[in-house]
């Protein structure tokens, strides 16, 4: 059987295991396990054992758990929706405050946890009503935090660029950095829409009374947010500034964003500290799962030729770098619409690295358009996350509604690839110039 043909089968089994609902990391391994044993022979078994330890011996992965642990305490405490009243209470008399209140305590959010759910829970749970409240649509208010949210995975830092770099052996500091003015600038694309689909429709402050906050009001909340923010740029700048690796950053965060909810929030009991304890390393040992089952996935692709018969039949079709672009983007696109962005980036990035490489495209930029493609997953169906998670904190909105308020967003990503593709040093300046 030609490697090609191979690879056709590999595929249609990898998405029919999937289908069925089984855990991501028991599917990608039984079908390696089914496809490698097949045509290897079973005296091979020792190898798949070997493979799928060597995916959790990269020093890297220590990020991963500390990380996490850093951004589900933040999760865990009223942070969320104390940034969200302190935006409020700053922007309130601007058309379309709230929304850009809303925008704005996503991106910040995102910054603190690194996570797109939780970014979506934590900032809807109060910002979807308030905003209906104020006489925003129920499209407009479930989009904005449903695309909102996916700015978790671009702002640093971010466990997605984490999964990237490990896979491909790029800079997860340069990643970080690399992510900081994209992130910028589509924040400021999702509120400049915001801001003027409200002036046009009338939207929101404009139907309601304006609540008048004080300056002593706007001043009193900053206490309770400004030590959160410091967190990150904290972590940042000893990341960038040479003081600690990426190992040591995660670590000293994920220390002090704990002690910071114990003591702004009073959550320093037995109870809420093994509560965060406990989810942080449920979700850790269901990303490690994932790593290694992906790790023996991608061994095994290789091993059986599949990797590098793709790469080169991709190279064949494309008559310039930039089409072969335009059709790793669109894969990239239809694959996030059926897997969430962990396994997509863990099974292909070690497949389009060699290929990105060999057409000139710096791969420290094309992390960050890979990340971006994957925000667009997140609001996509059959399976964008961000689309249950609005769902289940407004019920009463349907999933057409949230989705026709997301579209907008969706657009403006793919307009924020186009134009990190006409300006890639928009990506790149900041990390070659500051980790040379």
């Amino acid at each position: 059987m030609s490697p090609l043909i191979l690879s056709l089968w590999i595929i249609l089994a990898t998405f029919a295991v999937l289908a069925t609902g089984i855990p991501i990391a028991f599917g990608l391994a039984l079908v390696s396990t089914v496809f490698f044993l097949a045509i290897e022979g079973v005296g091979r078994i020792p190898l798949v054992a070997e493979q799928f330890f060597n995916g959790l011996q990269d020093f890297g992965i220590v990020t991963i758990p500390m990380f996490l642990l850093m951004g589900i305490a933040v999760a865990a405490s009223p942070a969320g929706k104390d940034l969200y009243s302190a935006l409020d209470h700053w922007l309130n008399k601007v058309p379309g405050g709230l929304v850009l209140s809303n925008l704005g305590a996503c991106a910040i959010f995102a910054a603190l946890c690194g996570s797109s759910p939780a970014t979506c829970a934590a900032i809807g749970k109060m910002g979807i009503p308030e905003m209906r409240k104020r006489g925003y649509s129920a499209e407009l208010a479930a989009g904005t935090i449903c695309a909102g949210g996916t700015l978790g995975i671009l702002i640093p830092p971010s466990i997605t660029m984490i999964i990237y770099g490990i896979s491909t052996g790029t800079s997860i500091g340069k990643l970080f950095i690399a992510g900081i003015f994209p992130g910028i600038m589509l924040t400021t694309l999702f509120m400049a829409w915001a801001y003027f689909y409200a002036r046009i429709n009338r939207e929101g402050s404009e139907k309601v009374e304006i609540r008048e906050y004080t300056w002593k009001e706007r001043f009193e909340i900053l206490p309770k947010i400004i030590p959160f923010f410091l967190l990150v740029v904290g972590v940042l700048y000893v990341l960038y500034g040479g003081i600690a690796t990426p190992n040591e950053a995660s670590a000293v965060g994920a220390l002090i964003s704990v002690i910071l909810v114990a003591a702004v929030y009073k959550m320093y009991n037995f109870k809420h500290i093994w509560a965060i304890l406990t989810e942080s390393m449920q979700e850790s040992v269901m990303l490690m799962m994932i790593i290694a089952a992906s790790f023996l996935f991608s061994f095994i692709l290789s091993n059986l030729y599949v990797t590098q018969s793709l790469a080169n039949e991709m190279v064949a079709i494309a008559s310039n770098k930039w089409l072969l672009m335009l059709y790793i983007n669109i894969f990239l696109l239809i694959a996030g619409c059926f897997l969430p962005p962990v396994a997509i980036i863990l099974m292909t990035a070690p497949i389009l690295y060699p290929i990105i490489t060999a057409a000139g495209f710096d791969p420290i930029w094309f992390g960050v358009i890979m990340t971006i493609n994957m925000e667009i997953g997140l609001i996509t169906p059959p399976v964008g996350l961000n689309l249950f998670v609005i769902q289940g904190i407004a019920p009463d909105i349907s999933i057409g509604k949230i989705l026709k308020g997301s579209f907008p967003f969706v657009i403006l990503m793919i307009l924020q690839i186009i134009i990190l593709c006409i300006f890639p040093e928009i990506a790149t300046w900041l990390p070659n110039a500051v980790m040379k």
